[in-house]
C-alpha cells in the first residue's frame, strides 16, 4: 500500500522514469515508477501522490482510470518544457498542480507538501466524486436518461412523457 510519503510516478521514458525516482527517493519518499497508467489497473492504491509524465495523452488517462477505480490520489503533472495550454488541459484534466523537470529541491519539497495537504482537504470529497462517476458510467442509456430527468428536477411522470416510457 502506498503512504503519504510515497509517490507513484508515471512515466514512459525509462531513463528519465529511472533517473526521476531517484530523486525522489533521494528526498526520502518511496517512489513506485510505472511505465503507464494501464499498469496500475485493478491495484490502485488507496493513497499516496501521483507523479506523472505529461505528453497530453497520458494525464487524462490516469485521471480516468482513478475515477474508473472509484479511487482519488492527487496528481501532479510534469514535462521538461511545458507550454501553457498544456498545463490548461492537464489542470482540467484532474492534475492538481504541474512541475518542470529536471526538478528543483524546494520546489520539488513544496509541490509534493501541498499535494499532500490538497490530498487530506480535499481527499474525501474526490473520492465521493469519483466513486459517484464510476457508478454512473455503469449505468445503461437509459438509465442515464432517467437520472438526468431527475437531476433536473422533473417528476416520474414527466421523465417518463419525455422518454415515452411507463411512469
Amino acid at each position: 500500500m502506498i503512504g503519504p510519503s510515497q509517490v507513484i510516478l508515471v512515466d514512459c521514458d525509462v531513463r528519465r522514469r529511472a533517473a526521476i525516482a531517484h530523486f525522489i527517493s533521494g528526498h526520502g519518499f518511496h517512489v513506485e515508477p510505472f511505465e503507464a497508467p494501464e499498469e496500475l489497473k485493478g491495484r490502485w492504491p488507496s493513497n499516496g501522490l501521483v507523479l506523472v509524465h505529461d505528453d497530453g495523452v497520458t494525464v487524462p488517462a490516469l485521471t480516468d482510470n482513478l475515477v474508473q477505480s472509484g479511487n482519488w490520489l492527487p496528481v501532479i503533472a510534469f514535462d521538461e518544457e511545458p507550454v501553457p495550454r498544456r498545463i490548461v488541459n492537464a489542470i482540467l484534466a484532474g492534475a492538481i498542480d504541474y512541475i518542470v523537470w529536471p526538478f528543483v529541491d524546494a520546489v520539488l519539497t513544496d509541490t509534493l507538501a501541498h499535494a499532500q495537504e490538497r490530498a487530506d482537504s480535499v481527499g474525501n470529497a474526490r473520492l465521493r466524486e469519483a466513486a459517484a462517476r464510476s457508478r454512473i458510467d455503469r449505468l445503461s442509456r437509459r438509465e442515464r436518461e432517467v437520472l438526468s430527468g431527475v437531476a433536473a428536477g422533473h417528476s416520474n411522470r414527466v421523465i417518463a412523457e419525455q422518454l415515452a416510457i411507463s411512469p
